[in-house]
């Protein structure tokens, strides 16, 4: 198996992403218009598909491998709610030192034109509970003020512009739509909006840490997703981002609480059938809108 590629930089061999395309286009008659990325946990997303084609990474050309528990590691095509999607069974994370975002460009050029990106994160608002579901409405990257962009290095005008606009990184019609969905499946007791954080893992936080997150305005706080968005929005996509609170972060010296990863898979094993129903139904939302005269 070839040596990682950092995944702070883009890959130079822009061929390889064709290849990986093509590969899977060669091995399954499914068109999705719609990926979905599976946080920890959340996998559960792509075993509710209709009409499955799955791949297990280790069998697609150029395609890293999730080494994190809760990542099963499989890319599955099929129907959700009608709408033909594909599923990542695992993400894969910048402390894995893989290049994170080369899924993202390889479902662009399998038509691909949404993305829904789902994560699990820990609360910074005093006010969100375990268990919430957060819509996430912006994030800060502690990455990107670092100078580790994913869009670092020369730029491939194939997949879009050399300075994309993020200040519409998650469009505010699919969130308007989710948060449709929620009303309409009565969960809006425990669906928050929010600010997600970026930072690059694979340790938790610190108290300090958690204390300046909260006076910048962050909401919730993970070691995935903003990567993927901003390839995503390079390439057009349109982006929901979804957040299960999976813990409450320590902003105790005193606390004996301890942010723990086991933690992390139980709640989202707890949350994980309103999840899958809430992307089901906004799916069908979307598919209405697609049909649409």
């Amino acid at each position: 198996m070839p040596a990682p590629r950092p995944s702070g930089l883009p890959i130079a061999e822009n061929g390889v992403y064709k290849e990986t395309a093509d590969w899977l286009r060669a091995r399954t008659d499914q068109r999705p218009k719609t990926a979905i990325i599976c946080g920890s946990g959340l996998g559960g997303l792509a075993d509710v598909l209709e009409n499955k084609t799955v791949f297990p990474y280790e069998d697609i050309p150029n395609f890293p491998r999730s080494t994190v528990a809760g990542h099963i590691g499989r890319l599955v095509f099929g129907e959700l709610n009608g709408q033909p999607c594909v599923c990542m069974q695992g993400r894969f994370h910048y402390y894995e030192g893989y290049s994170i975002t080369f899924p993202i460009r390889v479902f662009f050029l399998l038509g691909v034109e949404s993305l829904i990106v789902t994560n699990a994160a820990g609360g910074l608002n005093p006010h969100f509970q375990v268990g919430d579901i957060m819509f996430i409405k912006d994030h800060i990257s502690f990455f990107g003020l670092g100078g580790q962009n994913p869009l670092r290095g020369p730029n491939d005008e194939r997949f879009g512009v050399r300075f994309p606009c993020m200040s519409d990184a998650y469009e505010q019609d699919l969130l308007g739509l989710a948060m449709e969905s929620a009303q309409e499946l009565g969960f809006l007791s425990f669906v928050r909006e929010g600010v997600y954080c970026l930072l690059p893992g694979p340790c938790y936080e610190t108290v300090a840490e958690c204390h300046l997150l909260q006076a910048l305005g962050a909401d919730a706080v993970g070691m995935s997703t903003v990567p993927e968005v901003i390839i995503a929005r390079h390439c057009g996509l349109r982006v929901l981002g979804i957040s299960l609170i999976t813990n409450k972060v320590v902003t105790s010296y005193t606390s004996q609480e301890k942010a723990n990863h086991e933690e992390v898979l139980h709640i989202s094993v707890v949350r994980a059938e309103a999840l899958q129903k809430l992307v089901k139904h906004l799916l069908g939302k979307l598919g209405e809108g697609t049909n649409s005269p």
